[in-house]
């Protein structure tokens, strides 16, 4: 399959660490929007009278508006001049979450959710996507996965802001105060990212969108991994959207900063789980798959016991977002080598899967919560990790095939 080249590919020098860490820190306050509701779900059902049943539908519009990125917004990346794209992205973010804030019915919560939904994941995912293009094709890897590190500390520290923030604010001075951030943000951006002109040759929009299908379909490794992480991100989904609702109960009876503080413990595994994109590069990818999944199977049992004892909490918690971030790592590490003119695309198209499985995942957790408890959350949980390690194996001899054809026709 040939794609369009739309980006001039990178020279071989190192991007400088300063460079790196300004992608990492801005991709993880973009992602943290996303999920600054995830520890307030309890606040947001008793302000707008939902249900505990229903609550997680606040989570699955956000991830609405995830997949609406995916599909419109981030590919304008591969035809438009980055940093001025994300710019314009940035400021209608700050506006959506202003109207969040300022939401005063369900229907207004849940449609200024789905915006800040599509325009953070449109932030983040392009950053992503800028990243990969600006390294060198030696150190993309490294590159991408120290991105995606600041993703993933920022989706754990937005549990831990969020909650600190309605502590002593209520759950609407954490949208006021992550808009004046992403202002802060934009000035920083401007500044510092590398100038990138658009593609001398630019795909018309329509054959754009529609060439994501043509990815979708045709690229094999897109498909299986792109699988593998919708499996992986609804186990992730089902443990955080419900992780509020046992411990904002008795016995522990937490406040919104306890609750959101867990997300610290998950930092552990998501620095460790950084070094995923090198062993990718060195062609153990699959190693660190079967290593990972195993792992998020395994962390289900610890979190089986989270009501009676926190030291089990902590330890699923470890082990949960190791193998987790792990995998979502290599997945781009892998997915990237494919086609490296359609960054952009390639992102849009895999995050997709997880944007599916955040959203079922945030759902079904809810409702297995309301139905069986937290042990019906975890067996949940367990049966969906279960499932990934299972397809990951199934699949292996699919993606030899597909490195062996990628290693005869670079």
């Amino acid at each position: 399959m040939d794609v369009v080249h739309c980006l001039t590919p990178p020279v071989n020098i190192r991007m400088p660490r300063s460079l790196v860490a300004l992608f990492a820190c801005a991709s993880g306050l973009s992602v943290a929007n996303v999920y600054y509701a995830q520890p307030l779900l309890d606040a947001l059902a008793l302000d707008f009278a939902i249900s505990h049943a229903a609550v997680g539908g606040v989570i699955t519009a956000t991830q609405v508006g995830c997949a609406l990125a995916l599909l419109f917004l981030v590919p304008l990346g591969d035809r438009m001049d980055r940093r001025r794209l994300m710019l314009g992205q940035l400021a209608a973010l700050v506006v959506a979450l202003v109207g969040v804030g300022l939401a005063v019915s369900s229907t207004m919560l849940l449609l200024g959710m789905l915006a800040v939904g599509l325009l953070g994941t449109a932030m983040t995912q392009g950053l992503i996507a800028y990243a990969a293009t600006a390294a060198a094709p030696s150190e993309r890897g490294r590159v991408v996965g120290s991105a995606q590190g600041g993703v993933v500390i920022g989706l754990l520290l937005a549990r831990v802001q969020a909650g600190a923030i309605a502590d002593l604010a209520g759950w609407r001075g954490v949208y006021f105060f992550s808009a004046v951030v992403m202002l802060a943000l934009g000035t920083m951006l401007w500044r510092a990212l590398p100038a990138h002109a658009p593609p001398s040759r630019r795909l018309p929009y329509s054959q754009l969108i529609l060439s994501m299908f043509t990815l979708l379909r045709h690229e094999r490794v897109l498909q299986i991994r792109g699988a593998i992480a919708l499996l992986m991100f609804t186990a992730f989904s089902v443990f955080w959207s419900a992780l509020v609702l046992p411990l904002s109960a008795p016995p522990y009876d937490f406040s919104h900063t306890s609750i959101g503080a867990f997300g610290l413990v998950g930092v552990v595994g998501a620095l460790a789980a950084m070094r995923a994109g090198h062993w990718a590069d060195r062609g153990l990818g699959q190693w660190t798959s079967g290593l990972a999944l195993t792992l998020l199977l395994a962390s289900w049992l610890p979190l089986w016991f989270a009501t009676s004892s926190l030291w089990w909490l902590v330890l699923g918690i470890i082990a949960l977002d190791l193998g987790g971030q792990a995998i979502h790592v290599t997945n781009q590490s892998m997915i990237f080598s494919t086609q490296p003119q359609a960054h952009s695309r390639l992102v849009g198209c895999y995050m997709l899967f997880y944007s599916v499985g955040s959203g079922l995942g945030a759902i079904a957790s809810t409702a297995a919560y309301a139905a069986f408890g937290w042990s019906g959350v975890c067996l949940l949980g367990a049966c969906v990790s279960g499932l990934a390690l299972a397809f990951w194996a199934a699949t292996l001899r699919h993606m030899a095939q597909s490195d062996a054809h990628r290693n005869d026709n670079p």
